[in-house]
């Protein structure tokens, strides 16, 4: 493709060099650059990519967009300078691949808690009716079953688009994708043509990037603002951000409540371990999934499903079979007569919500012994919120080591400690090797409790100074059990 059929949608300050050269490849990682390819410098958040020009010239790259003009310009290559990389280099990923995302179905789906179930469950149902289907999540990504490994909740723009390139190629008719914050605010979801978004809720998370919660917020609001009018915007109505999310969007707004009137309702009539019992406008249908917020994250993909044109009474038969997603409430029955929960949450609101959960099955009939511990390198103002949220709702919390990455696990503890009273302390104790912490939970347990491991869910590592160790909750507290997978 012709370099100045890629600028075609941008309005650059200047270039120089030849408009006309061929572009083989787009990329921002230098080190993936190839002979042909067109190199976007990009200003991040640890490393300014104008830094490796020369690194991607050296690789082959014919053609550079930047933001800040090289004194040293090599002959032969064609610069392209524009008021800000990240702004448009979703819009040049987007016609490079030849525009995915407008000839698939794609829905978008953006919050703190949930992202990843409702995105997952919509991917799944759309299969079961029948369709190919490509699914972009924080645990993997999928091209019509075939499953790519996730590095982030949501690629860069190069990334994405290719991904939806292939998804296109492979036949697939919906893409269902989780948008963070990180993604909305760094524009990599710039030049996507989004059919729909869903909004589940807004809790504390990722200040450490965002720095106010106004920011952060206001991330996951830019993603309904740039929603088309033909397009449809379903929001939480239970959450007090839900109508903020949507009040300038030009997308047809629906909404979901488990507690007040809205298009698409639902209510509790049974509830245990294996699943729930649920009327969701005036139908009955059996789950198998487990506490309140999961009876929004079906409505939501109830919503959303009805949005794209499906039956009601199809909806419902194919939410009766699907599961849980990996890692988010997941059981696993110990010999001994007592239960272990394995969650993502990882933020306070999500430990509450999974906690409640517990609780609402329980019903006063065992105790909860809760597994926990916090990220390093990110906000560290959750951490003793989380303690506390722990402690609330368990009868005895271990607090633990999560993925300390460059911090010193101890440290991360201590912050978390330093959120309870002499009275809370009681409850507490820490040990900061993660599989010891989970064998003295199951050691503690005693028949009819239930031992929540949170904070790591699916995932399968544990990083340490930079390096991810293989490490998996799940495996663990099977090892503990004596059982197989």
């Amino acid at each position: 493709m012709k370099l100045s059929e890629l600028l075609k949608d941008i309005q650059p300050l200047s270039i120089i060099g030849n408009a006309d050269v061929d572009v083989t490849g787009v990329n921002i990682d230098s080190r993936r650059v190839k002979d042909g390819h067109l190199f976007v410098a990009m200003k991040g958040t640890q490393v300014d990519g104008h830094k490796f020009i020369p690194k991607a010239i050296e690789l082959g790259a014919k053609a550079i967009l930047c933001e800040d003009l090289p004194e040293d310009k090599a002959e032969g290559i064609t610069f392209v300078q524009v008021e800000s990389t990240e702004d448009v280099v979703g819009k040049v990923a987007t016609l490079f691949y030849g525009d995915p995302s407008k000839k698939l179905t794609l829905v978008g789906v953006t919050g703190t808690n949930g992202k990843t179930t409702i995105a997952t469950l919509l991917y799944n149902m759309f299969r079961k009716f029948g369709y190919k289907c490509g699914l972009l999540s924080t645990v993997c990504n999928y091209i019509d079953g075939e499953a790519i490994p996730a590095d982030h909740t949501t690629p860069d723009p190069i990334e994405l688009n290719a991904l939806l390139s292939k998804m296109v190629e492979a036949g697939c008719q919906y893409a269902f994708m989780e948008c963070s914050s990180h993604a909305i605010a760094q524009k990599r979801i710039g030049g996507l043509k989004f059919a729909g978004g869903l909004f589940t809720n807004l809790t504390r998370d990722h200040l450490d990037y965002h720095k106010t919660f106004e920011n952060y917020r206001d991330a996951k609001k830019a993603f309904f603002d740039g929603l088309s009018k033909d397009a449809f915007a379903i929001t939480n109505a239970d959450d007090k951000n839900g109508m903020v999310m949507v009040q300038n969007t030009k997308a047809k707004v629906k909404t979901y409540s488990v507690r007040q009137m809205a298009d698409f309702r639902a209510k509790i009539l049974e509830l245990h371990f294996g699943g729930m019992y649920l009327e969701i406008d005036g139908r009955e249908v059996g789950v198998q999934f487990i506490g309140k917020f999961n009876v929004s994250n079906l409505l939501a993909v109830y919503g959303a499903a009805v949005m794209l044109g499906k039956e009601p009474e199809d909806i419902l038969v194919a939410l009766s079979t699907l599961k849980s997603v990996n890692g988010r409430l997941e059981p696993i029955q110990s010999p001994d007569g007592y239960t272990a929960i394995v969650d993502y949450a990882h933020t306070p609101d999500a430990l509450e919500n999974v906690l409640n959960a517990i609780h609402e099955v329980l019903n006063g009939k065992g105790n909860v012994i809760t597994v926990c511990g916090a990220g390093g390198n990110r906000d560290k103002g959750k951490r003793p919120i989380m303690a506390q949220e722990a402690v609330k709702q368990s009868d005895k919390v271990i607090i633990t080591s999560d993925n300390p990455r460059f911090e010193e696990p101890q440290d991360i503890i201590n912050d978390m400690l330093a959120g309870l009273n002499a009275q809370q302390m009681k409850k507490v104790v820490s040990i900061v090797d993660r599989k010891e912490a989970i064998r003295t939970a199951c050691m503690m347990a005693q028949k009819g409790d239930v031992i929540l491991v949170a904070g790591k869910g699916h995932e399968d590592y544990q990083e340490i100074k930079g390096v991810k160790h293989h490490f998996d909750d799940k495996e663990v507290l099977r090892e503990i059990f004596g059982i197989n997978k």
